[in-house]
């Protein structure tokens, strides 16, 4: 079974029925087993394996981070924050179930993914860059609701928090799954990848992105220079990982090659 299988399959086990409150549980699982690329929770379990640790024990860590995730893209789409009616090829949570529905689905996978963590035996660095890694990302969201000011200390801070939390969290969580001596050097590699995947997705969205005045990468600097920290990010990334060897890290090299030149 391939790596991405394996998360599916685990998430729909944690998922299960709740005869309890089915309504929630379906509206959660509207969201969470609703496909997507799964690149948080794969970019976590190969750092685990890339670092020698064993994917038994780092598939329960994938899926609460992926939960988080999806709570935050049900939050993001309310009418309150980013207003959008479609996610992934679907209607929103808001717009399928009520907006109070989908409020409460977002807190039932983000506790739902506190209760997996505290089941799982040991492991306490990456229960904690996991919960950490979600508070950043909620703080990132905050600056850019309340955005008060347009300089280039606020669009990193809010971009380091808000997009790049979980995929920092990610790496940590796997180096501490792992090889808990490497945390600082994945924290690094995690930061450079969140920070490529926002400004290649800042570059898809710019058409849009400059109609609702959003303080971007491209609005802010330009496509051009946007390009050239693009570039930056993916050489920090290649040289963070040119120590490792393996098929993980080779998948992980892979994976900041198609974030770099990403089409969606």
């Amino acid at each position: 079974m391939q790596r991405l299988q394996r998360i599916e399959t685990a998430l729909k086990a944690y998922m299960g029925e709740d005869a309890s409150a089915p309504l929630l549980n379906e509206s959660m699982s509207y969201s969470l087993l609703d496909g997507g690329k799964r690149i948080r929770p794969q970019l976590l379990l190969l750092v685990n394996e890339m670092l020698g640790g064993r994917e038994e024990d780092a598939l329960p860590f994938a899926c609460a981070l992926e939960m988080i995730h999806c709570y935050s893209l049900i939050h993001d789409d309310l009418p309150a924050m980013d207003d959008d009616e479609m996610r992934r090829g679907k209607p929103s949570s808001h717009i399928r179930f009520g907006e109070g529905n989908a409020i409460l689905a977002g807190d039932g996978l983000l506790t739902k993914a506190a209760l997996l963590l505290c089941e799982q035996t040991g492991f306490d660095g990456a229960k904690r860059a996991i919960l950490e890694g979600a508070y950043a990302m909620v703080s990132g969201q905050s600056d850019d609701l309340n955005l008060s000011e347009r300089s280039a200390e606020v669009l990193e801070r809010i971009h380091l928090n808000k997009t790049g939390a979980l995929f920092r969290a990610a790496c940590v969580a796997g180096a501490y799954l792992s090889a808990p001596e490497q945390a600082e050097a994945m924290r690094a590699f995690g930061e450079s990848l969140g920070l490529l995947f926002q400004m290649t997705d800042d570059l898809l969205d710019e058409e849009k992105d400059r109609a609702e005045d959003k303080l971007t990468y491209v609005t802010f600097y330009g496509r051009e220079k946007t390009n050239r920290f693009i570039q930056e990010a993916y050489e920090r990334a290649e040289t963070i990982l040119a120590p490792y060897a393996g098929e993980a890290a080779d998948t992980l090299r892979q994976l900041i090659t198609s974030l770099r030149s990403r089409t969606n």
